[in-house]
């Protein structure tokens, strides 16, 4: 394997962060912010720190090392630190199954405050942000806790034939239906505006859904495939220096084992252009969930889109209100696409550079988990500020969790006041991630190419053209934070309508 991960990305870290020293608040606040340089010195300097990043890597993880990287050494994990037993594992089931349902039971009894109930801060706060945040860092507890595979394997004590495989799982479904679940998330936590009863109702119909995948196709197949927090968190849980492993002929009991970080990404490729696709979306929805508000998205509807579609229906202003959703869904529907075409096309320039014969398709599988510590960190920069300010209220809400008063554990009026980032820390923090993540998103490619093209030089210019893609996404992510947030999605078009 290269040299040691640490010490590369150290350097590269250092010399990035040397490089990009930039300042601006970020867009987190819904707040119009004047950059205090032009943002063309922003991309200057975040292409610089890549460039630099792309030099240092293929300087420590360059030709020597490329055979150790072929046969794939040093990649795998420790011996065992520790094991997980039945015990801690009912444990850790017992607790996720209880917060799936506190968030349920709290969504129809509870207070209709959404501010005031514990099922919308539970469940969008701590559970899809503070918990897969931490997944990077501790390895993938979810897949030992998952509450649906708990609640599945307790029904089968009772019903042993419940889950028994009625088809085989088809291999050309693969991962999307995992795919289509991820991006009806997404848009019911961009558009549905939910509340605690309707975030109530999502979640038993998400229960109901697992168990129906389950019991079709069995649960190893559809909580491997199609249940997307499973693969979500499966994604995030190999960036992390701690995974957990199955011993053998123990059904229930987890090995933990150390790793380098980052490593479990090497392990394997994608097995199929559907998990592609999923780490394209990760990209992509995030991406659109930080410019679908901004004013210069907007304007494209109204000023482009809209006069055009006005004089071709001949309806009035207000009858086209409803299309301007429709075409936000669209292209939230469309964005995975558009990335992979882009990847796509920066995968051949790859395969053209280094003079390979492996097929594109294939590259682009084995390329696709470099991908993933973009699309994490995208995450963070994106949502990070709603975990600070509004993660903190779960104090409040173990005490009150329905909002009916109650102070069970004398924590109900903890942390009554809301707690404001500093919008210049923000900013720092959100470019830090996103050089980060594109740093080692660069080392990862660099990794893969070594593997994949025996002449060490060639897999070096190889990574030119991935170079320009890191550059294009990391432009593209900060100029996508300096925007200004439109007033409200629905603005006065600038031209009148039929």
């Amino acid at each position: 394997m290269p040299r040691s991960l640490p010490k590369v990305l150290i350097r590269a870290v250092a010399a990035s962060l040397f490089l990009a020293s930039f300042a601006a608040a970020g867009h987190s606040f819904g707040t119009v912010y004047n950059l205090p340089v032009p943002f063309w010195m922003y991309a200057y300097g975040a292409t610089a720190a890549l460039v630099v990043s792309f030099a240092i890597v293929a300087y420590f993880a360059g030709a020597p090392t490329a055979g150790a990287a072929a046969r794939g050494e040093g990649e795998r994990s420790v011996s065992t630190l520790a094991r997980i037993g039945g015990g801690w594992l009912l444990l850790l089931r017992l607790l996720s199954v209880f917060a799936l349902t506190l968030t349920i039971v709290a969504g129809f009894i509870g207070t209709r405050n959404p501010y005031a109930n514990i099922n919308m801060t539970l469940f969008w706060i701590i559970f899809t942000l503070g918990c897969f945040y931490v997944t990077a860092l501790v390895g993938n507890v979810y897949g030992l806790a998952n509450p649906w595979r708990a609640l599945c394997g307790w029904i089968e004590r009772v019903f042993p034939d419940a889950f028994r495989p009625r088809f085989a799982y088809p291999a050309r479904l693969a991962y999307y239906p995992a795919l289509l679940l991820y991006a009806a998330f997404i848009w019911i936590e961009l558009f549905a505006r939910t509340q605690p009863r309707s975030l109530a109702v999502v979640l038993l119909v998400y229960t109901a859904i697992n168990f129906a995948g389950a019991a079709l196709f069995g649960k190893d197949a559809w909580f491997r495939y199609g249940e997307f927090f499973a693969v979500l968190f499966r994604l995030a849980g190999m960036i992390a220096p701690v995974e957990y492993v199955t011993e053998a002929g123990a059904a229930d009991r987890y090995g933990i084992r150390l790793r380098k970080p980052f490593v479990g990404l090497l392990e394997r490729p994608a097995e199929h252009g559907s998990l592609l696709l999923f780490v394209l979306f990760m990209l992509s929805s995030t991406a659109f969930d930080g410019i679908h508000e901004t004013a210069p998205w907007v304007s494209v509807f109204w000023k482009g889109i809209y006069p055009a579609l006005a004089a071709w229906l001949k309806q009035p202003y207000l009858v086209l209100v409803d299309y301007f959703y429709y075409w936000q869904w669209s292209m939230l529907l469309v964005s995975p696409f558009v990335y992979l075409a882009i990847y796509l096309f920066f995968i051949w320039l790859a395969k053209i550079a280094a003079a390979s014969a492996t097929p594109v398709r294939t590259l682009a599988l084995r390329f696709a988990l470099s991908l993933v510590p973009i699309a994490f960190v995208y995450n963070i920069t994106h949502y990070y500020t709603l975990l600070a300010s509004q993660g903190v209220n779960i104090v409040r809400f173990i005490s009150d969790p329905f909002g009916f008063g109650w102070d069970l554990f004398g924590t109900a009026k903890a942390m009554a006041t809301p707690y404001v980032l500093d919008a210049g820390g923000v900013w720092h923090t959100q470019v830090g991630m996103i050089l980060l993540g594109h740093i080692v998103g660069v080392y990862l490619a660099h990794v893969e190419a070594l593997r994949n093209f025996d002449n060490p030089r060639r897999a070096i210019v190889s990574q030119l053209p991935m170079l320009l893609l890191m550059v294009l996404f990391t432009t593209a992510g900060l100029w996508i934070l300096s925007l200004p947030i439109a007033a409200g999605q629905i603005v006065q078009p600038a031209t009148g309508g039929g």
